[in-house]
């Protein structure tokens, strides 16, 4: 049986060798990368081993690829129609109209966009439109903001407001996060009391009020004004970061 040839080009040629070139530059790279983070690994002593605690011994995450944040904030425009009574009608109508919409706006929560951080500035502010009977007049506004909306996958600090035994809620800056006992790592066991908490059997690590821990999102519910996150320290480099316990 005769071979059929396949005849390519110069250009196709070099194409083929430089993705071979750079398919292996990469795994050299990765190669490199594992061997750094098992000979780190070695080094570690033997209370530093788990998730919990080994950040605490690094101060920094060693698979930075992890821990790299993701994008939650954004800048935005949106509209919104504003109303005004007449006493407020002047020479200062628009930064009545501004300061009206930052104490209105700033601070909510949209389950399309997320919550509200800020209000950067106003591009646009349409005409007055008289509501019959009222004398109120209703401004459509343009104006730029930043919002904060969290997603699936993302790893956020936060700090627990609420423990007890199916768990721990925390709050990372306005969203609210649930951490189901299911999602915490099995060393650790629920002690109720005073100050209801999760503490690890030998006692090094403790989860309860105010505690500061870093965990990941694995789902979310978003309603039309609120969005509500389901999480988990049950990971790799995921766990208590300081202890308030500890620290007094």
């Amino acid at each position: 049986m005769r071979r059929k040839m396949v005849i390519i080009d110069k250009s196709e040629a070099e194409l083929m060798v430089m993705v071979m070139v750079e398919k292996q530059r990469r795994n050299e790279k990765k190669m490199i990368r594992v061997k750094k983070q098992e000979r780190i690994l070695s080094c570690l002593p033997p209370t530093a081993a788990g998730p919990c605690s080994l950040h605490r011994f690094l101060r920094i995450p060693l698979f930075s690829n992890y821990l790299r944040p993701r994008k939650m904030f954004f800048h935005i425009v949106l509209e919104r129609n504003m109303q005004l009574h007449p006493r407020h009608f002047g020479r200062d109508l628009r930064e009545k109209l501004v300061s009206k919409l930052m104490k209105d706006v700033e601070g909510t929560c949209s389950g399309r966009h997320g919550f509200v951080v800020a209000i950067t500035g106003i591009e646009n502010v349409g005409k007055g439109l008289i509501r019959d009977g009222t004398g109120f007049v209703t401004f459509p506004v343009k104006y730029q903001c930043v919002v904060f909306r969290p997603f699936k996958g993302e790893i956020l600090e936060a700090v627990v407001t609420m423990v007890n035994k199916m768990g721990f809620f925390a709050e990372a800056g306005p969203v609210q996060i649930f951490v189901s006992n299911h999602l915490i790592p099995d060393d650790m066991e629920f002690q109720s009391g005073d100050m209801p908490n999760y503490t690890t059997s030998d006692g090094s690590v403790k989860i309860q009020k105010d505690s500061e821990v870093r965990l990941k999102i694995i789902g979310t519910r978003v309603d039309a004004t609120e969005i509500f996150c389901i999480g988990t320290i049950k990971d790799d480099f995921l766990g208590v970061i300081s202890d308030p316990g500890t620290t007094s």
